[in-house]
């Protein structure tokens, strides 16, 4: 530890005789201690190889590596793991180097991986005997060395990693007959868990991990998958044994039904949940193939289990749990595929034979059995019978009502989730009455972990009641008002209680007295914030939020007679994060269901718009950390659809104070939310938009000429990274509106515009930080056309327009792009004019649903759901655009047209030719 923790700071460049010595000491037979050593002090010092080190390190240490691995008569198989340790280090440095440095790193792997392939084999093909670490702690370390083989070099020769196949089958399969005796039969004392000398848990559970994380990147290799095809059945057989429940997590789970959620929910470290990932993995390598195996398997473990019940076995349920436990994990793939009738195997009558089988088992007898048939269903609704479902869902309400095991209960409430939206009512409305009772008894008991599967539940049963609910509402509320008041501090848990008590807002006749019981506390909580717990007045907050939303006129005036006032208070004063956010949500909500009413339920005249301009001024001002202001942007949206004609004169006030926010602000989703409000602001401005122009022209703007140059500016980088359906269409068309007034002071802004090549090199950080990117200067006009091609090009690209052919067509086009242009196009990098990055997978998700092809149902999205650009259909718009320009001005858009890419030409091109 002395030598390499000094060896760490100065070797090799102030101790270059350290290796040397240690390589002598490696050499020497004789001195069992020095090897021994000299292993354990080079392998501290693999973990901090670089790139510098290691291209001299590996032609020296290989050679004395290997002879310690290879020679099993002359050393024992703890200093031979250790050794393989540090053949493992230098290849994962060597593979994170492979990018930079391709060609030394291909050379040295080059005289190293033949006799390692060789060794590997040797080591794997000796079968795994027993559960004593020592006696595999050998194959563990290949296993690692191999999967950084795998995954950092992968295109190695086929024919290598082949040639090591059979040995490491070889091991999959005598490993399992070990665990299955140890881990799932329960031999091995499963309190006791073994650790070697550096604190690295050794287990057969860990082994097995290992050896699914090697598995699952062999086939997620391309290449590799091929020379495994024809195993996959197999592979997938010896899977589904390995996910059986151990005897260890039989003991942890009957004891603790919050570990047995926990574990159900997590993605823990375990052979059942690396096994799923494997699964996954081969379906997605190998679709309709894949998924046809794992079914066969599953089939075939059926039948096992099946031979071993009708044999006497006590044990035969965990094979049938874990073939289910197999499917669960490719439920979503499995489904797809028997909808469009891939599957050679009926997944169906697969499942509902042996879903049937499991109901007329014990359940004190199997517990685990039957949660799993339970959760099954809900992974399985649509593709099981009705009948099945019913079945099940009559069997979950008597579960939840009954004393079964807590795992059975777990596994009820998943299936009632599930299933209770789905089912007929009028199955339902005979029983709801007694699930929401039974539901509320287990809330009572309920724990953290088991508490989020609950109410998710009781949130089910409440929309699936009707108006049933309203019977049980002066039982329920009281209950998950207490629930959320105890977990203020939870997001999670006080998220899901609220959305519980907005099914019952929503039910029918609940609203009201829901309303009565939640406002007078609420209204005492935002009249004093500053005395109350830590939490509390942001979850009250949300809790309002949640009761403004969609409600009727009579019930905002209700809410805004007790809490208004209280909540712009909390705006104007507080200095808590959370707080400033969700009123300025409340806020929001309270306009958006109160309109132009709102402003003359507070009294006096103008009083009310008083206390909303402060609000929005204290939330703009530019002091203000940013993230306080976050949620601005919806405030203010609100205050220009409802109230446009009282917010007129203030317009001016208003877009100097979101100058300033922006312009202090370091969060781009703020500025971005901002400069939704000034394209909104456009758009009420029509027909005048040349005005709004002049407007932000004579609106002063620190470190620019005036307001319209720093908007602009900060519009055209940001444009591309604004997100929302919504948002787009308003930045987008505004945009144009902008660019059609042919104002005269557009064409003197100077923007963004393309990224200048260097010929510098790979840039490093510190290159970076020495010269930072450098980019053109191009007319505001010309950025907005390429901003809108762009849009378009993104347009056509998600509904599938066009192909890679449409760019290389020869066309008129060829005259604009070798006209005369300003841009020099040697040095430019990149020729999209869009944003300074690629649009995000979040940007492209967007623009999909302006084509409606998704709903969103987002909070923001409902309170802005009725102004009528959501009407706009934004290719069509893009297309007149377009279109027009072409037909009535041809100088100016050959002019504009110079600065596209040929992505954006194409779609321009496209829609002219239509």
């Amino acid at each position: 530890m002395a030598v390499a923790a000094i060896g760490q700071q100065d070797w090799p460049e102030d101790w270059p005789e350290l290796l040397p010595l240690l390589l002598k000491l490696i050499s020497d037979q004789n001195n069992g201690n020095g090897v021994r050593g000299a292993l354990r002090c080079l392998a501290l010092l693999s973990d901090d190889l670089d790139d510098t080190c290691v291209p001299k390190l590996v032609p020296e240490l290989f050679p004395s590596l290997y002879r310690i691995i290879s020679s099993p008569h002359l050393y024992e198989n703890s200093i031979r793991a250790k050794a393989l340790a540090i053949v493992h280090s230098c290849i994962s440095m060597l593979g994170s180097m492979s990018g930079v440095y391709k060609r030394d790193t291909a050379s040295l792997m080059a005289s190293m991986l033949d006799p390692l392939i060789e060794q590997f084999s040797i080591i794997l093909n000796s079968p795994v005997q027993s559960q004593n670490p020592d006696d595999w702690s050998m194959q563990m370390e290949v296993l690692k060395c191999l999967l950084q083989l795998v995954q950092n070099f992968p295109r190695l020769p086929e024919a290598k990693i082949s040639a090591i196949l059979p040995s490491l089958w070889q091991t999959f399969v005598s490993s399992f007959k070990i665990y299955h005796l140890s881990s799932i039969q329960g031999s091995e004392d499963v309190d006791s868990v073994d650790y070697d000398s550096d604190g690295s848990e050794r287990s057969l559970e860990s082994f097995g991990i290992q050896l699914f994380e090697l598995w699952t990147t062999i086939v997620g290799n391309s290449r590799l998958a091929k020379v495994i095809a024809g195993n996959i059945k197999e592979l997938a057989y010896y899977t589904i044994a390995f996910q059986q429940i151990t005897q260890e997590q039989v003991q942890s789970w009957s004891r603790d039904a919050n570990q047995y959620v926990a574990d159900e929910d997590d993605v823990t470290y375990s052979c059942r949940v690396s096994g799923s990932l494997l699964l996954e993995e081969v379906v997605t390598a190998y679709e309709d193939y894949g998924i046809n195996s794992i079914l066969e398997a599953s089939k075939m473990r059926f039948h096992e289990s099946q031979e071993l019940k009708q044999a006497g076995s006590a044990d035969w349920w965990r094979l049938h749990e874990a073939s289910l436990f197999a499917l669960g994990s490719v439920s979503e793939q499995l489904c797809e595929a028997q909808d469009s009738g891939f599957a050679k195997y009926n997944v169906r009558d697969l499942l509902e034979q042996t879903l049937t089988d499991i109901m007329v088992t014990g359940v004190h007898q199997y517990p685990f059995l039957h949660a799993r048939a339970f959760s099954i269903v809900a992974k399985f609704s649509s593709v099981i019978s009705k009948e099945v479902r019913e079945q099940y869902l009559c069997y979950a309400a008597r579960a939840i009502a009954s004393d079964v095991p807590p795992p059975v209960k777990v596994g009820a409430c998943r299936a009632l989730a599930q299933l209770l939206p789905e089912s007929n009512q009028d199955l339902i409305q005979p029983n709801v009455m007694g699930i929401l009772s039974s539901l509320v008894d287990l809330l009572r008991q309920a724990s953290d972990e088991t508490l989020h599967l609950v109410l998710e539940t009781l949130q089910s049963a409440i929309k699936s009641g009707g108006e049933q609910s309203i019977l049980l509402e002066p039982v329920i509320s009281p209950i998950i008002l207490d629930v959320w008041a105890q977990h203020i501090a939870d997001p999670f848990i006080s998220i899901d209680a609220i959305e519980v008590l907005e099914a019952i807002k929503n039910a029918p006749g609940c609203l009201q007295p829901l309303v009565s019981r939640i406002l007078p506390t609420i209204g005492s909580i935002l009249g004093k914030p500053k005395v109350q717990p830590d939490g509390l007045v942001a979850g009250s907050l949300d809790l309002l939020t949640m009761v403004l939303k969609n409600a009727p006129t009579v019930v905002v005036k209700v809410v805004f007679d007790t809490c208004f006032a209280s909540t712009v208070q909390i705006v104007l004063e507080s200095d808590d994060h959370g707080e400033m956010q969700n009123a300025t949500e409340c806020l929001a909500a309270f306009i958006s269901g109160g309109r132009q009413e709102l402003l003359v339920w507070g009294g006096e005249q103008g009083r009310t718009l008083k206390m909303l301009l402060d609000a929005a001024s204290r939330l703009l001002d530019p002091a203000l950390e940013s993230s306080v202001s976050l949620f601005v942007g919806s405030f203010v949206m609100q205050l220009i659809l409802q109230m446009p004609s009282y917010l007129s004169p203030h317009i001016p006030d208003l877009i100097a104070a979101i100058v300033r926010r922006m312009q202090t602000s370091s969060i781009a989703g703020l500025k971005s939310s901002l400069i939704v409000i000034i394209a909104r602001l456009v758009h009420l401005s029509v027909p005048n938009v040349d005005q709004f122009i002049n407007l932000l022209l004579s609106i002063p703007a620190q470190g620019y000429d005036n307001s319209l140059v720093y908007i602009m500016s900060a519009w055209s980088q940001l444009q591309g990274e604004i997100q929302g359906a919504y948002q787009i269409k308003v930045t987008t068309t505004a945009l144009a509106l902008l660019m059609s007034t042919r104002h005269p002071e557009l064409s003197k802004v100077e923007v963004q515009g393309h990224l200048i090549k260097t010929n510098a090199g790979v840039t490093t950080r510190s290159k970076a930080r020495l010269a930072p990117d450098q980019w053109t200067k191009i007319p505001l006009p010309a950025k907005i056309f390429s901003l809108l091609a762009d849009t378009l090009a993104e347009i056509q690209e998600q509904i599938g327009g066009g192909s890679d052919d449409d760019c290389e067509e020869d066309s008129d086009w060829e005259e604009v792009q070798n006209g005369d242009t300003n841009i020099p196009d040697d040095i430019i990098y990149s020729a999209s004019v869009p944003s300074n990055v690629n649009p995000s997978v979040e940007h492209l998700n967007a623009m999909a649903k302006v084509f409606d092809e998704d709903e969103d149902d987002s909070y923001d999205d409902d309170l802005t759901k009725k102004d009528p650009l959501n009407e706009v259909k934004l290719a069509d718009f893009l297309t007149n655009i377009f279109t027009n320009l072409w037909e009535n001005d041809r100088p100016l858009f050959d002019y504009l047209c110079q600065g596209l890419s040929d992505s954006q030409r194409s779609a321009v091109e496209k829609i002219l030719r239509k």
